[in-house]
């Protein structure tokens, strides 16, 4: 009986322990375990150390500072306000040149409210390589969440105690960016700004003032005289640079001419008033939207840098990388420890594919007109030139040059002086040109042939609901009667080439145009890279009218000068499309080539070599026959240039006039070219497109212009009733 009752007791004692709620026992029973309950056990999961320490390495890794703020413990958010904390890591990884980092979590500790973590980071840095530090993090529990007791030590041991890093820079030289023959494009020197003040011009001087502004800067008198006209302000109109040592030249002829007023400045010069700066591009001081990235690849927040074009592009080669010391300094500045240093980096040059005669040229003759010309080498893809018109100087952006009040012009130049029409334009359609597209779809899908002949009349009237003119009807000229598929390119007549797009569209090979032209390059990205550019647009034909349309170079299609340059080359060298490049070689301080141009295929025309001859042929025939739209342009030059012109619809009342040709002299000391001008809104190809064209040809041939353009008054000054420059030649 007492074993009995020492047992009930000690049942209803467990029972009580356990927190469960037992039912009554029925008198004279005796319990069972199988009646009684299993403790129940309340616990908190308390999160693993290790794994709050890599959310906060993690957020640290991914530079999401605000993940990290979130994470502290309450004591350190009142401790660091979130601004102050952002600061502090965005500053020391400036400081670093910080690239990336790793991390490793190597052992934790845990306690009953509190935790610790020690953990290895690696710093991957631009200038210094990776450093590596081992540091400890500290936890505490809130709210069954681990939070970080942060402190400075946390981002490196050193920094304990508001520590800082500190950075001392050795900037090398900027590389030199020279033309394909040595000739320098941009380099570092001492230069002038150039300018006029006309109310200070003594009587009697004024033609000397001008004479010797024109002789520095390379601009017609005409033109200057054209900055003020027939008011003589006592204000400083600028004119443009020269270097120094072209200044001292000139020096006892200027020094006390009353009117001429120059400044000195030391920067990065482009020579000759920029030669072919849409290619070159320009350097200015990091933007504020740059300085982060900038200073994290090892740039001192004051340092210039390429923005546009191969000053951009070959940013890393001609900056060279800066020399460098890291100190660790207390907060009074003191310094406390150097963490490592690296010996600069020297920069290496530039030379291009440019032709800085040439491209001089070449920027004069599209002068006043809104337009581009680009000049290849024709069975090489070396660009001689680019020029994209307006141009700009790219001095401008040179704060230390007085001229730099006139950047502003520039800028608000509805024109968009800066956009590289040659290239990065939004593209235009091609007119006529692109009938040699459709002459070589027209033989390739074999629909039509060589003898093929069509009667071109002054209107087409093929398409139902649609009456289509050819562009002798707008002239007054009479039709050109029936034509062989030659004769009509030759010609340019539009109603053979609408009828051509017209049959291929109704026998289900209206793609066949687009997919040709693509072919050709047109539509389609070239590869240059060291430029930017745009694609274009070259769509597939989607009705009888989309193709009748491009059939002529019209609709939706868009191209760009580049884009035609490569084309005709490739028409004229035998089908081959090479990869227009501007670099000619890269160099290191003493000489050695890290870099030298090779011509690269990016494609052969899918034409056969008996079409590829008839396309030819007839391209010459367009500059020789007396029915070719070019004849009266190339009269009398010696030179074989094969060509089409073009010109292209554009909703407006002016059309862009095209010319794109290619040489066959066949000279050992003067390799054939490839010409590609476009002038917008200017009128017919042949009658603006193609003297532009014949220029440039006789340039790089002969050395110099031979003979005037139809709306000049003299050469680079345009027919007015007295003679200077306007901004708009009227041909």
């Amino acid at each position: 009986m007492k074993w009995f009752r020492f047992s009930w007791l000690m049942v209803v004692f467990l029972v009580a322990c356990s927190g469960v709620m037992a039912g009554p026992v029925p008198t004279g029973q005796v319990p069972t375990p199988s009646i009684l309950h299993t403790p129940k056990v309340y616990t908190t999961s308390v999160p693993k150390v290790a794994d709050a320490a890599r959310a906060f390495l993690e957020a640290w890794k991914a530079e999401d500072y605000g993940a990290m703020y979130a994470m502290l413990a309450p004591t350190s958010q009142d401790a660091t306000p979130q601004d102050q904390f952002t600061a502090r890591y965005k500053e020391v990884a400036i400081n670093l040149t910080l690239q990336s980092l790793d991390f490793e979590v190597l052992s934790t500790m845990t306690g009953l409210s509190s935790g610790q973590a020690a953990y290895r980071v690696t710093f991957k840095t631009a200038l210094l390589g990776d450093l590596t530090r081992e540091m400890t993090m500290n936890l505490t529990l809130v709210n069954g969440s681990w939070r970080v007791m942060w402190e400075d030590g946390m981002i490196m041991p050193e920094l304990r105690g508001g520590n800082r890093l500190e950075l001392d820079y050795r900037t090398p030289s900027r590389g030199n960016i020279y033309d394909r023959k040595g000739y320098p494009i941009a380099a570092t020197t001492d230069a002038v700004a150039l300018g006029i003040v006309p109310g200070d011009i003594a009587e009697g001087t004024e033609g000397t003032v001008l004479s010797e502004l024109s002789r520095l800067t390379q601009k017609p008198p005409e033109w200057i005289k054209a900055l003020y006209g027939d008011n003589y302000p006592a204000w400083y109109i600028p004119v443009g640079e020269a270097t120094m040592d072209e200044l001292n030249q000139r020096l006892d002829v200027v020094r006390n001419l009353a009117g001429f007023a120059y400044k000195p400045f030391r920067s990065r010069y482009y020579y000759d008033g920029g030669i072919a700066p849409h290619v070159t591009g320009y350097v200015s001081f990091i933007q504020p939207e740059q300085l982060e990235e900038y200073q994290r690849r090892g740039y001192p927040m004051d340092a210039k840098v390429g923005q546009a074009g191969l000053e951009k592009w070959g940013e890393s080669y001609l900056a060279g990388q800066p020399g460098v010391a890291l100190y660790v300094t207390d907060p009074q500045g003191n310094v406390i420890t150097r963490l490592g240093a690296k010996d600069p980096v020297p920069s290496q040059s530039l030379y291009t594919t440019i032709d800085a005669a040439l491209q001089f040229q070449a920027q004069r003759a599209i002068n006043g007109f809104t337009g581009a010309v680009v000049v290849l080498e024709r069975d090489t893809g070396r660009v001689l030139a680019m020029a994209s018109s307006p141009g700009f100087d790219p001095n401008l952006f040179e704060p230390q040059n007085l001229n730099s009040s006139a950047l502003k012009d520039v800028l608000n130049d509805y024109r968009q002086p800066l956009v590289n029409r040659a290239a990065q334009g939004a593209g235009y359609p091609l007119g006529s040109v692109f009938k040699i597209v459709t002459m070589a779809t027209a033989l390739e899908t074999g629909l039509f042939t060589a003898e093929d002949t069509y009667n071109c009349q002054l209107t087409f009237t093929e398409l139902p609901g649609y009456v289509l003119y050819d562009w002798r009807y707008s002239r007054g000229l009479p039709p050109s009667g029936v034509l062989t598929l030659p004769e009509g390119l030759m010609t340019s007549c539009n109603p053979w080439f609408y009828h051509i797009g017209l049959a291929l569209s109704q026998n289900g090979m209206a793609g066949e145009l687009s997919k040709m032209a693509r072919a050709f390059g047109l539509g389609v990205p070239t590869g240059i890279e060291q430029v930017a550019e745009s694609t274009g647009n070259m769509p597939d034909p989607e009705s009888d009218e989309v193709a009748v349309q491009m059939a002529i170079g019209q609709g939706q299609m868009l191209v760009t000068p580049l884009q035609v340059a490569d084309m005709i080359a490739a028409v004229g060298n035998g089908g081959i499309l090479y990869r227009p490049q501007v670099v000619e070689k890269i160099v290191d301080p003493d000489g050695n080539p890290v870099y030298e141009f090779k011509p690269e295929v990016r494609g052969k025309l899918p034409i056969s070599p008996e079409h590829l001859q008839l396309i030819q042929d007839t391209l010459r025939q367009v500059v020789v026959n007396s029915r070719g739209t070019a004849v009266r342009a190339f009269s009398g030059l010696a030179i074989p240039v094969y060509g089409k012109t073009g010109t292209a619809q554009n909703g407006t009342d002016k059309e862009h006039a095209w010319f794109a040709a290619y040489t066959n002299a066949g000279r050992e000391d003067k390799p054939d070219i490839a010409v590609a001008v476009i002038a917008e809104f200017s009128g017919e190809g042949s009658e603006i497109a193609a003297p532009i064209a014949r220029r440039i040809i006789e340039v790089y041939f002969l050395g110099q212009p031979q003979r005037i353009y139809p709306w000049e008054a003299k050469l680079n000054v345009t027919r007015t009733p007295t003679p200077e420059v306007t901004e708009t030649p009227s041909p």
